[in-house]
């Protein structure tokens, strides 16, 4: 019997985890399984969404309360975010899990892997922060308070590499879950949408800001479209009931008369089914190029937080396909550039022109990240658990 099996047979280990949002959860999810596969009586613990706690994880906090973005509307739930740090460390420092894994949401799980690392729990931060990009000081920070970090695209680990921090990359656990060709016709059978229609899907977000601030730019380019073309059809993929609600209400302010197919809990889907996505930027550009569809992004920050950190980022782009292919694949808005004048010739262009040098592109990003990714977290998070202090 190996190492790694008697471990298996003999100890039932605590994993704490925390989430803030939904890509986090579905993470989370992943590396659940891949560890239950190992110890089967394994617990989990801290703050997780829905698809962990279907795994019978036990979340102390909600995750929407870590679901904040910007400096200035953290500012307004600061003292919250604290107690919700302090208590599990509390909690932590006295449970003792074998391994705290804090998955993305750094400025949060970065602090309480700190306070669990320097009393002697080990600590693991999947989803590496954007140190590459800016603030890159913040690497000598993560250093001190994981003992690993495991990055989901490839040129992360050459910089952790360069600076002496181990990091294991393991892929992303997209690239896994959606096939290298994502059938059209198939998708739009599922969602009983017409099969002889241009569909352009509206994505402003997942957060409750970002999807404020973008809902009225995109709804405003949409009206501009139908005008040009009677059959284009529009369809709105939402997170949950709370952002359609959200939609909705704006939709009716804006553009009551517009016909929108709002759609809950199907992104994927809906996206397989569209010739173009408008979106917002975030990892769901990244589901836009594995499920190989031609999108426009756009992206606004609080006007006062854009102001304090624009002079910070040193990137040519913002997004994950740019930044993977390095090069400018998919055209990015950022900020004052998010008007209909500039989203619509963007759009247009991509809705009925041909996109195979695109999609071939786009099909050597999911075959550099398809490495089964929860399965190497798991090894990686194992490894973590097996050292000796």
């Amino acid at each position: 019997m190996t190492d790694t099996s008697l471990a298996s047979s003999v100890h039932s280990p605590t994993f704490a985890i925390v989430v803030g949002e939904h890509s986090g959860d579905t993470l989370g999810a992943g590396l659940m399984q891949s560890l239950l596969a190992r110890y089967p009586n394994a617990k989990f613990i801290g703050i997780g969404g829905p698809k962990m706690m279907a795994l019978g994880f036990d979340s102390l906090f909600e995750m929407e309360e870590l679901s904040v973005m910007g400096i200035f509307e953290v500012l307004g739930r600061l003292r919250r975010l604290f107690h919700i740090k302090d208590s599990l460390v509390a909690h932590f420092s006295q449970q003792r899990p074998d391994v705290f894994i804090g998955i993305d949401a750094p400025d949060f799980n970065l602090r309480v892997e700190l306070s669990l690392k320097e009393q002697g729990i080990k600590t693991v931060h999947y989803v590496s922060p954007s140190v590459w990009a800016w603030r890159q000081k913040r690497i000598f920070n993560i250093a001190e308070a994981t003992h690993m970090v495991l990055s989901l695209l490839p040129f992360e680990k050459a910089f952790y590499d360069k600076h002496h921090v181990p990091c294991q990359f393991v892929g992303h656990p997209l690239a896994d879950d959606i096939p290298l060709v994502s059938e059209k016709e198939t998708s739009r059978h599922a969602l009983n949408l017409p099969l002889n229609h241009k569909i352009l899907a509206l994505m402003p977000g997942s957060r409750g800001g970002e999807l404020a601030r973008l809902v009225t730019p995109f709804l405003q380019t949409a009206q501009q479209l139908a005008k040009q073309d009677a059959e284009l059809l529009f369809v709105a993929p939402m997170i949950s009931d709370k952002r359609a609600k959200q939609f909705l209400e704006i939709k009716q302010k804006i553009a009551p008369d517009l016909p929108v197919e709002v759609i809950v809990g199907r992104t994927q889907e809906v996206m397989a089914a569209s010739d173009c996505l408008l979106t917002a930027s975030g990892t769901v550009t990244l589901e836009a190029a594995l499920i190989k569809r031609p999108m426009v992004i756009c992206y606004k920050f609080n006007p006062l937080t854009y102001h304090l950190f624009k002079g910070f980022v040193k990137l040519k782009w913002f997004s994950l396909p740019n930044l993977l292919a390095n090069k400018s694949l998919v055209p990015e808005l950022l900020q004052a550039q998010v008007s209909v004048n500039n989203i619509l010739p963007l759009v247009k262009e991509r809705l009925y022109q041909d996109q195979s040098e695109l999609n071939q592109a786009f099909t050597d990003i999911h075959l550099s990240l398809k490495q089964n990714a929860s399965e190497q977290a798991a090894i990686a998070v194992e490894q973590v658990y097996l050292q000796e202090h």
